[in-house]
């Protein structure tokens, strides 16, 4: 008896690609969906940038640096990006 349905090894190999490229469309969707929903700047992601940025200009405002230290953390801040 015969247990195969005759696809032979090409019609395996074609099943299995297009199984995983299936999967990886999935993901791919998810993680899209997921990062689309965070809150940032388009050239900040993560959003952290933003916020620290708002901490040094309140720090600033409130005295606790000086114009020096506020311009040295503020290049520092956006040579990271």
């Amino acid at each position: 008896m015969m247990w195969s349905n005759g696809m032979g090894w090409g019609g395996w190999l074609l099943m299995a690609l297009t199984t995983i490229g299936f999967w990886a469309l999935v993901v791919f969707g998810v993680v899209a969906l997921f990062r689309g929903t965070r809150p940032g700047r388009p050239d900040d992601p993560d959003g952290r940038g933003h916020r620290a940025e708002q901490i040094l200009d309140e720090r600033f405002a409130r005295g606790e640096i000086d114009a020096d230290e506020y311009r040295a953390r503020q290049s520092a801040l956006h040579a990271r990006r």
